[in-house]
């Protein structure tokens, strides 16, 4: 077993973990954060993706033991202070980029690195950062309006599919 500490969400956590201990199951079963998806298992889907230290992760293939010391943001993080949704959050529920929910926990942590890294992507990097995310559902179309949105650029200038 090893000790483990890390920051996740603003909280200090510690806990004793086997090596083989993968951050997604660390964070949904050792701290209860089950927003955290796991879909594949495989880092194929993106459904995992939590931020270490600001950087978009796919916890599924991470060992735990490997952010020991580091900051984790899950989904339940992401909100405001005050508890509203951020600004990634809000954009994907004004602009339906979301349908069965399953991806868009790591569909929202991965646009939230992308808008960290570059606050006024183009569609065709917002669709390019996020081909390792998986969604069955939407199509992407309003998924990429979702990230324009939360960008402050004109989502409704993005032409029909």
């Amino acid at each position: 077993m090893t000790k483990v500490t890390m920051t996740v969400n603003g909280k200090a956590v510690s806990a004793e973990v086997e090596g083989r201990t993968l951050l997604s199951t660390f964070l949904r079963e050792g701290l209860g954060l089950t927003g955290t998806h796991v879909g594949c298992d495989t880092s194929q889907c993106g459904a995992c993706v939590v931020h270490v230290d600001g950087k978009a992760v796919k916890s599924c293939t991470t060992f735990a033991a490997d952010v020991a010391g580091s900051t984790v943001k899950t989904i339940e993080g992401m909100n405001n202070p005050d508890g509203s949704l951020s600004v990634v959050q809000q954009a994907f529920q004004d602009h339906h980029g979301l349908q069965c929910g399953f991806c868009t926990p790591g569909m929202v942590m991965s646009s939230a690195a992308l808008l960290a890294e570059n606050p006024k992507p183009t569609e065709a990097e917002i669709r390019h950062y996020l081909e390792g995310n998986i969604c069955r559902c939407t199509g992407y179309h309003n998924i990429v309006k979702a990230v324009l949105a939360a960008s402050g650029q004109d989502a409704a200038a993005l032409a029909a599919e």
